[in-house]
């Protein structure tokens, strides 16, 4: 069969594009949203994106926990998918609707109590106050967010990903048109500010995840998936029947919560070395985080594949579809490294025009491109892993590496080495490495044992 093995490699790599390359779009999408509510706020008043900027990072948070929560619908559909089991993913998306109304209900009242939270943390009464309003307006779309999720990764499971990404297009004109209403107050509305910004938002995700629940309900061959069938035993199927795929997204949903929070460490350190550094910092890790998408949906398109592979009992298809979109994944993250790498005061140009901002941006953004290609590594691993059925170990991976080596080495190369800025890329670059590691050796095992 060794003959065959270029074929079978060429058409595992163009399936795994023709999946990832919407997903990508999407994802890019999403992020582009929050980047529109910042910039019709900075024509509204620096207060006003404080407001938005501090609320941001509590329902960012929860967001990203929400996502990881949300998992087990894509593990468990693309199982049944690829086992020839297509009434059954429909039951495994009926089984995640409850559940995800009550994860997002859950984050929406604790979003509000965030005043307290930000007077806890430091900041002033009126940024608190301002922020926590914010933050409640926030907490609404949360439903819609956790609800639009895991119908995306259903979608995605069966090998749809277009209507998720038509639909985050057609969110982002909704968005910045509802941003032109609510923050500036037109067609007869008040000016609201940054808590028009997060209506709009509100407004937004509660339409993209009606839209797609619509779409769902109606496909042509719904009675296929079973996607009106009522669940086979009842209520009580959710949490008995939803149990495996619940499990997978408790420790998903913490292992993007530490993620998250480690990176929010990462972000004191860069404050504590100065304001213009927490600033180029800021810039480099967003300009970061958007080419990241390709690295995500590249993950989530190997992932699908990796499932598939299982539900058909196909361990050799499982290694081809994790191998090679970690070879995929390297190279996309490659290209992206040599663009930061040489082309960093362009880069730099296009988020500042303070001189001195720019050239430090730029320094960043170099530094940068060192981490791209593993840390986009890892977080294709992760989603590979994941899809084998992995739950917590996965986990325990990723708090080894950030929370075991970036954090403290971070600190360590930043503050008492003396390296600064450059301190703080290195422990991403070491984490990173470990993680990769680990991830790729556990997916190994997996393989193996399958």
């Amino acid at each position: 069969m060794p003959s065959h093995a270029p074929l079978r490699l060429g058409l595992e790599l163009r399936e795994l594009l023709r999946l990832a390359a919407p997903v990508i779009v999407a994802r890019t999408g999403i992020m582009t949203m929050a980047l529109v509510d910042v910039a019709f706020l900075g024509r509204a008043g620096a207060e006003q994106v404080a407001f938005m900027a501090i609320a941001g990072v509590g329902i960012g948070t929860l967001i990203i926990g929400s996502v990881g929560l949300m998992v087990g619908t894509m593990v468990e559909t693309s199982h049944a998918f690829g086992g020839g089991r297509l009434s059954e993913c429909g039951q495994v998306w009926r089984r995640s609707l409850p559940y995800a109304v009550a994860a997002g209900a859950i984050g929406a009242v604790l979003c509000l109590f965030g005043e307290p939270l930000f007077r806890a943390t430091g900041q002033t009464p009126a940024i608190a106050a301002g922020a926590g309003r914010v933050l409640a307006i926030l907490g609404l779309c949360l439903p819609g967010t956790t609800l639009f999720v895991t119908t995306t990764f259903f979608l995605e499971a069966i090998k749809r990903p277009l209507p998720g990404m038509l639909t985050i297009l057609a969110a982002n004109l909704l968005n910045a048109f509802l941003n032109w209403v609510f923050v500036f107050g037109n067609l007869g509305f008040p000016a609201l500010g940054a808590e028009g910004a997060a209506l709009a938002t509100a407004i937004t995700r509660i339409a993209m995840a009606v839209t797609l629940i619509a779409y769902v309900l109606s496909m042509r061959d719904h009675e296929i998936y079973g996607v009106r069938r009522r669940l086979q035993g009842g209520w009580r199927a959710i949490w008995r029947d939803g149990g495996k795929a619940r499990h997978m997204g408790y420790a998903a949903g913490a292992s993007y919560a530490l993620e998250a929070a480690a990176f929010g460490s990462m972000s004191l350190f860069a404050g504590w070395l100065g304001v213009r550094e927490l600033a180029a910092w800021s810039i480099a890790l967003n300009a970061m985080s958007i080419v990241f998408m390709t690295a995500v949906g590249l993950g989530i398109g190997s992932s699908v594949r990796v499932g598939h592979a299982l539900g058909a009992g196909d361990r050799r298809g499982m290694a081809v579809a994790g191998w090679v979109g970690l070879g995929a994944t390297a190279f996309a993250m490659g290209i992206a490294s040599l663009g930061f790498l040489f082309l960093n005061q362009p880069l730099a140009r296009v988020f500042t025009d303070d001189p001195a901002l720019m050239a430090m941006a730029a320094t960043m953004l170099a530094m940068a491109s060192w981490v791209m290609i593993v840390d986009g590594g890892q977080g294709m691993m992760l989603s590979a892993v994941r899809a084998t059925g992995d739950t917590w170990v996965p986990t325990a991976m990723h708090f080894a590496a950030y929370f075991g080596v970036m954090i403290p080495g971070a600190w360590a190369l930043a503050f008492p080495a003396g390296l600064g800025a450059t301190g703080l890329f290195l422990a991403i670059l070491f984490a990173s490495i470990v993680a990769i590691g680990l991830l790729s050796w556990r997916f190994h095992r997996r393989l193996a044992a399958a």
